[in-house]
């Protein structure tokens, strides 16, 4: 005798639709009303979902945040395969523009700002997207380099941090981040 089909357990498996709903809406509260007003309550109610379906995926809405910057952050703002100073100038343009006009570039700006006095922010936003980020943008550097594209006066580590960090400052102080920054950065410290 055939024993019955056995019923798949769906569990705590995400509905797609919902998924997307929660990152939407937390993505756009953030930008509506920053971070210290963004709250599970607010997220739940604008996505159309219960708190429970929330807090059973994502732990807080850091979480949430961080899931919303890694989605919008391969489509909006890729690493380029292509290894040239050129490209990384591009690269280095686009992050300007993904920081001050894309709202997940003000989660990316959001989750900075919480990380200098949440040690488990920083540490979560630095495993799941500064890290693995990093990654790739040294890959591209080394990639340049094997190609003989770019010379790197210093580290590709220290190269990054000297390429990122001022387009990062002018963000986050609301600065413009003029053409010229971003050009006169690669110029030297690319040495094209």
């Amino acid at each position: 005798m055939d024993s019955p089909p056995r019923r798949v357990h769906s569990g705590s498996r995400r509905d797609d639709a919902a998924r997307l709903a929660v990152l939407r809406a937390a993505d756009d509260l953030l930008v509506e009303h920053g971070f210290s007003a963004l709250t599970i309550e607010a997220i739940a109610r604008r996505a159309g979902v219960s708190k429970q379906t929330i807090y059973r995926w994502w732990p807080s809405k850091v979480e949430v945040l961080l899931d919303t910057l890694i989605a919008d952050s391969v489509k909006q703002l890729p690493v380029p395969d292509k290894a040239t100073a050129d490209s990384i100038r591009a690269y280095l343009r686009a992050f300007g523009r993904f920081l001050t006009r894309e709202d997940a570039g003000k989660v990316l700006l959001a989750l900075l700002a919480q990380a200098q006095h949440d040690p488990a922010t920083a540490a979560n936003l630095q495993q799941r997207y500064l890290g693995p980020r990093r990654a790739l943008e040294r890959e591209l550097l080394t990639r340049a380099v094997d190609a003989g594209e770019v010379t790197l006066k210093l580290s590709a580590d220290a190269t990054l941090d000297a390429l990122i960090g001022p387009i990062v400052y002018c963000a986050l102080t609301g600065a413009p981040i003029p053409r010229a920054l971003v050009d006169t950065l690669t110029e030297t410290l690319l040495n094209a």
